[in-house]
Formats: C-alpha cells, structure tokens, sequence
C-alpha cells in the first residue's frame, strides 16, 4: 500500500467527493483545510480549482458524463458558499474595513460557466473589496442598470467561452461608456488575453490570483471616449460575420442533409446521435462566426482540433468533421474570410491521417 493511499491528499479527498456526489464529504474536505492552517484563498486557489478544472478534463475524457459534470460544479459551488459563510463570520468585524473599493463581477450574457467569476468575488472578498456578485449569463442591459445604481469602481467580466466574444465585446463597450473600467478574464479572452486588447478590455488576467494582484496595485484607468464595436474591427465591414451568423439554422440543416452521402455511416444514427451531431455542426457555426469577429483563423482550427479529440474520446470518427466542413466550405464559397478558414481548419484536421481519411471517405 503506498503512502499516498494511507494519506490522500486534500485535492484527492475533494475529487473522490464531487465526483461522487458527496457535498458533504466535499464541504468537511474544504472546511478541513481551513482548519489545518491553508489560508482561505489558498484552499479557493490551490484545492477548488483545480478541482474544478480536473472536472472538466474528466468530462472532456468522456469518464464523466454532463450531468456528473454539472453535479460536481454544482457541489464546487456550494463548497465555495459554504468556505465564504465561514470566513465571512469569522472575519465579520473587519471585512469593508480596508475599503478598497468596489468591484462588479459577472459573466457575459450566454455564459454559463460560474465558478471562475464566484472564485474572482471571493479572492476580491478576502482581499477586502466590497463585491457585487452577479452570477452567469448577465445580460448587457442589467449590467449597466446595476451599475448606475451602485457606481462600482470597476467591472470584471468573466467569459469561457469564446462564441461569447461579440457579446463580451457588447458588454465591454456598453461599461466603458459609463466611465467605469473593464477588466476581463476567462478562457474565451485567449490563453494570452489577446482578444480582450483585440475587443478593448481595460485589463485581462488569466486567473483570479492575477486579477486581485492586478487592483491591488492601484486603479484601473478610466476607459476613453466612447465608441462603437466596429471602430475596434474593421474587418467586419465585409459582413461575413453577420451573415455567417444570421443563417446558422439554415447552415446546420445543409449541412445535416448532406452528410448521409458524404458520410454513409450516418444513415444508421438514432435519433439521439442525429440530435448531438446538428448540436456539434452548430457549435461549429459559432465558433466559424467567432473567428470571422475576431479575424483569427487559429481560433477556428483550435476549436476543430479540440473537437476531433471529444469525439473520439466518445467513439466518434473524427473523420466525419471533415465532410461537414465541405460542405460549410460549399455553403460559403462566396465568402473569403470563411472559406479560407474552413479550407485552414480541413487541412489541420487531415494532415494526420490523409491517407486514411482519403480511402475511408472514398
């Protein structure tokens, strides 16, 4: 027996929980921690989110399905909540004492993905910031309504998802002509936080430590004269965006009535597999319109590239993006910027296997 097994380790303890559905083992882990000296920040940063991340790459492995995905970040969650009860009593005298200033965090409006704000709103929180924590999916409008009732010093928008960029770019638009600073943070702003300087962020940090090191070190600045969202891309003078956007329901349905000839192992999908195939060409579409907003050709491929190792991680062929890119590519020979990104992502997809795919599509 190794001595790893005698003495799990507090990260070891809080998997087997959340993965398991157990919030309480999963609450006692978190609290243990506390206990046995780990600063409160420490155990959000160094136990919950890697955790959380591990949750993730666990779905992604497909060894653990979406509902146990959303039951372990849903037990994360409540963890947090429970770990911010507990500080918050313990340090009630003090907390706003330090008057830092206020903070807004929020995720864009479509985005889904939580944890990585509340994990931001609790640093902030020990930090001794007075935090308005909004939650997922905050929609534009109420964004800015809550800010002109409550003046924050800043906003820190949270994105995962990178489809969410024309919407964040919407929101970061909208508060800066408020006279309020933005600061961003998420995967969807890039591994290098080049789409948030792309869309005009005041700021960009890719974790929560990085984020609160950033606002202690002093104010951001006040954003410049308002503008619009064009006046940062150009590029979507041409339209392909737009139109690429608008016919989504249109592309999927070509795209679905093409593959059973072009992919003959189609013809025997359930109605269940037919279900998550238009959902993935879907996905497709969104991430094709994303890089036409942000004139990023990798960030297509990328997304395509993920997608081929999802699917085979769940027994799908990924050879079968290849003919659904075809006929996208088909679809929208009209547009360059497009056609030239579908045409990037096919040729990344079959480099590896051209020969193979070559005789299997034969």
């Amino acid at each position: 027996m190794t001595h790893s097994t005698l003495h799990p380790s507090p990260q070891d303890l809080l998997w087997q929980a959340v993965s398991t559905g157990d919030e309480h083992a999963a609450t006692s882990t978190v609290f243990d921690a506390l206990e046995h000296g780990l600063p409160a920040q420490e155990v959000l940063l160094e136990l919950i989110a890697p955790v959380q991340r591990r949750v993730g790459e666990e779905w992604a492995a497909n060894r653990l399905t979406v509902a146990q995905e959303h039951a372990a970040s849903a037990i994360n969650d409540r963890a947090i909540a429970a770990l911010s009860h507990r500080t918050a009593t313990a340090t009630a005298a003090g907390t706003g004492a330090a008057g830092k200033g206020r903070v807004v965090v929020a995720c864009v409006d479509g985005e889904w993905h939580g944890l990585p704000a509340r994990l931001l709103s609790e640093v902030l929180k020990l930090r001794g910031w007075t935090v308005d924590h909004l939650g997922a999916q905050v929609t534009t409008d109420h964004l800015i309504e809550h800010i002109h009732q409550t003046g924050p010093d800043l906003v820190a928008l949270s994105s995962s998802i990178a489809t969410r960029l024309p919407t964040a770019h919407a929101a970061i638009t909208a508060v800066q002509a408020t006279g309020t600073p933005v600061l961003v943070g998420g995967a969807a702003f890039g591994q290098h936080g080049q789409y948030a300087a792309l869309l005009g962020a005041d700021a960009w940090a890719p974790d929560a430590r990085t984020a609160a090191d950033r606002l202690d070190q002093g104010p951001l600045n006040r954003p410049a004269q308002a503008h619009q969202p064009i006046d940062d891309l150009p590029h979507l003078d041409d339209q392909e965006y737009t139109m690429v956007a608008r016919t989504k329901s249109r592309l999927v349905r070509t795209v679905m009535a093409g593959l059973e000839d072009r992919f003959p192992a189609m013809r025997a999908y359930t109605p269940a597999q037919r279900g998550h195939t238009a959902e993935d060409i879907a996905h497709i579409t969104d991430f094709l319109a994303t890089a036409l907003y942000t004139d990023d050709p990798e960030l297509f491929t990328t997304f395509l590239t993920w997608t081929a190792g999802i699917l085979t991680a769940r027994g799908v062929p990924a050879r079968s993006l290849i003919p659904a890119l075809d006929i996208l590519g088909e679809e929208l020979k009209d547009f360059p910027r497009a056609a030239g990104m579908l045409a990037q992502a096919t040729d990344r997809l079959a480099q590896p296997h051209r020969g193979r795919l070559a005789r299997e599509l034969a």
